[in-house]
């Protein structure tokens, strides 16, 4: 009831996820099972220590946050609550978001580079190959073939350029999350960079590829105009 009631209240929630006793400590037994002192503790308790609890995620701004623990800290809520855990946290929270903020930025930036750079190799490409066939290009023109007809094997020169492409930058991109994902762990913990790029592989995946085919269509387009028009 307490998190239907705070979606409710608070519009700037992202996900509230309720953890019953028993789940807690199941995953505190996973999270410290190379531990056997925190073991030895746990059986030297005998019952289990942990209560339920809500982990609330908002839209990631540290104001929202303060917002939700005063909601939970009001006389109605004070009564079934034991603990908000937000002032402790609240300096991990904002560092955080810190970083979150600058890495989105400098990700958009080097996104524009790379995006650049992508198209400049890719019409570089296929105007060589373009440039090395434009005697067949005169001749088909000559006797009497479409424009169509002669830029469609250019076309489908750059849709294959845009799908190799595609699955080195997948694979690529898939190497990198399972290798940083350690290092980016020890700076957000909880936040698992692989199984990130695992769960959204197919977005990744549709817009590496309608970029990859969509740049060598346009680019064999572009490139083979100019021979047209001799």
């Amino acid at each position: 009831n307490v998190k239907d009631q705070i979606v409710e209240m608070s519009p700037n929630i992202k996900n509230v996820e309720y953890v019953s006793q028993d789940q807690a400590l199941i995953i505190f037994n996973e999270t410290h099972r190379d531990s056997p002192i925190l073991a030895r503790a746990l059986q030297e308790v005998g019952n289990n220590p942990f209560l339920p609890s809500l982990n609330i995620t908002t839209n990631g701004d540290p104001l929202e946050y303060a917002v939700v623990s005063n909601i939970l800290q009001t006389s109605d809520f004070s009564k079934l609550i034991d603990k908000v855990d937000f002032s402790q946290k609240k300096d991990t929270i904002e560092k955080v978001y810190s970083i979150t903020k600058n890495m989105n930025l400098f990700g958009l930036i080097l996104g524009i580079v790379l995006i650049l750079v992508a198209i400049l190799v890719v019409l570089n490409t296929i105007k060589l190959g373009v440039e090395s066939s434009k005697e067949e290009i005169s001749t088909m023109k000559i006797v009497g073939a479409t424009d169509w007809f002669i830029r469609g094997p250019f076309i489908i020169q750059g849709i294959i350029y845009g799908v190799v492409a595609f699955v080195i930058c997948i694979l690529l991109s898939g190497l990198t999350a399972y290798f940083l994902t350690p290092k980016i762990s020890v700076v957000l913990p909880g936040f698992d960079m692989f199984s990130y790029f695992l769960t959204n592989v197919w977005i990744f995946v549709l817009i590496q590829l309608g970029f990859g085919v969509g740049v060598g269509a346009v680019s064999a387009l572009v490139v083979v105009k100019k021979y047209l028009d001799i």
